[in-house]
């Protein structure tokens, strides 16, 4: 079988020192995901349109602080990469407002892997 390379891609960033349950990853990861392409849905629509038909590339990488997702925020907002922080409503596991999940992106592949390259995979 031979790999599919993809111009576009989605990274949605997940902290790992939250202890969060395997549910609770997923639900974040989706808010992340979905909030991030409304982002490039809106403000980059061609790529957006290019990753939709391309097939949606989606990457979960971690990170074991709060502090090195807000660094990778930065990262992405002086690449001008589309992104969605997500903070969680407290109502299961976590205190409100605690900061959970990075989406970044859909965007070109070589640029979110300037900011998310050397990330491990989730």
């Amino acid at each position: 079988m031979t790999e599919r390379k993809f111009t576009y891609k989605q990274v949605i960033v997940v902290r790992t020192d939250l202890d969060m349950s395997r549910g609770k990853i997923a639900v974040q990861v989706a808010h992340g995901s979905v909030s991030s392409a409304e982002q490039a849905r809106v403000l980059k629509q061609d790529i957006w349109r290019s990753w939709l038909r391309e097939g949606q590339k989606k990457v979960a990488v971690k990170v074991n602080s709060e502090e090195e997702l807000l660094e990778l925020r930065r990262q992405a907002v002086n690449h001008s990469l589309p992104f969605a922080l997500i903070r969680d409503a407290g109502m299961t596991e976590l205190p409100p407002g605690t900061v959970t999940v990075l989406g970044i992106g859909p965007a070109k592949a070589e640029v979110v892997d300037e900011v998310t390259g050397e990330l491990k995979l989730l």
